[in-house]
């Protein structure tokens, strides 16, 4: 009785081995094909990150080219504002040699001894007017604000007189004109005004 109770016994160890068999076989089997899938996987991996390094570098030589561009663009404008700066006045000291060629040439006929005053004055006014248009062409505002109330804003009171003739806070007397450019005060009028009488 006892070989046939190991008989049984043996039976079971073949059976649980050919079973350990197929289930080894079939995990080699999923192995080899988690094995292989790796690899794919692997080389799907290797060839993405090879494309992003490649995007990577792109954006980085796109990213270098725009800053050039800024830093050019930047040094562009600063020499435009500097020449601006330097030369804005060109057009204006442009209009204003024909108004000191007149002066000059006023001057040069006073040095005479037997001048004209009378071709002398209409040459001053001539170049006075010139002077005008020019100032008038680049927005320069003369303020002659005479038998004008006061303004503040664009008068300097010098002094008071006492004025029975006119209202209070009149201008009277200008000392010294005043002038705005493009509406801007430049100067304030120097003014004398009118106070009750009394």
């Amino acid at each position: 009785m006892s070989e046939q109770q190991d008989r049984p016994t043996q039976d079971k160890s073949t059976d649980e081995v050919m079973v350990d068999d197929t289930t080894f076989e079939d995990s080699a089997a999923e192995l080899e094909a988690d094995s292989e899938n790796a690899e794919h996987a692997a080389g799907d991996l290797a060839q993405m990150l090879e494309d992003a390094r490649s995007k990577a570098e792109q954006h980085y030589e796109q990213m270098m080219r725009a800053h050039a561009e800024i830093e050019n663009l930047k040094r562009r404008h600063a020499r435009d504002l500097e020449n601006a700066h330097k030369f804005a006045l060109d057009k204006f000291v442009a209009e204003l040699l024909g108004v000191w060629d007149s002066l000059e040439l006023g001057h040069s006929a006073a040095q005479d001894a037997d001048a004209d005053v009378g071709k002398l004055r209409e040459g001053t006014e001539l170049t006075l007017k010139m002077l005008g248009d020019v100032m008038s062409k680049f927005g320069v505002e003369q303020i002659d604000p005479i038998n004008q109330p006061f303004n503040p804003e664009f008068h300097q009171a010098m002094s008071m007189q006492p004025r029975a003739d006119v209202p209070p806070n009149t201008v009277v007397a200008v000392v010294q004109k005043g002038y705005t450019l493009n509406g801007r005060l430049v100067r304030p009028a120097m003014v004398m005004v009118s106070q009750a009488a009394g």
